[in-house]
């Protein structure tokens, strides 16, 4: 399973968030950690995402950034993650 980390623009509305959550539970991807923040002096937010899927990143990102309310999408990190089973 790989893990992905994003970092999302948007404006700010009230559902903005339930918007990206959706369409990353549709999409297949797992949320681990998640972090929003209003930029300074607008109408704006930085939502800062770390998921997990076996599913390429390019079906996520590609849906995301259909939405009216998101304007940029950046990966941030993308890595392997490891789990042992004993």
């Amino acid at each position: 399973m790989r893990e992905y980390q994003l970092n999302i623009e948007a404006r700010f509305r009230p559902e903005v968030l339930e918007r990206i959550l959706r369409v990353t539970r549709h999409r297949g991807f797992q949320v681990n950690a998640i972090s929003m923040s209003q930029v300074l002096g607008g109408n704006n937010v930085s939502i800062e995402i770390t998921v997990n899927s076996r599913r390429p990143l390019n079906l996520l990102c590609s849906q995301l950034i259909k939405l009216a309310d998101v304007f940029d999408i950046e990966i941030k990190q993308q890595a392997a993650k490891q789990s042992i089973v004993m």
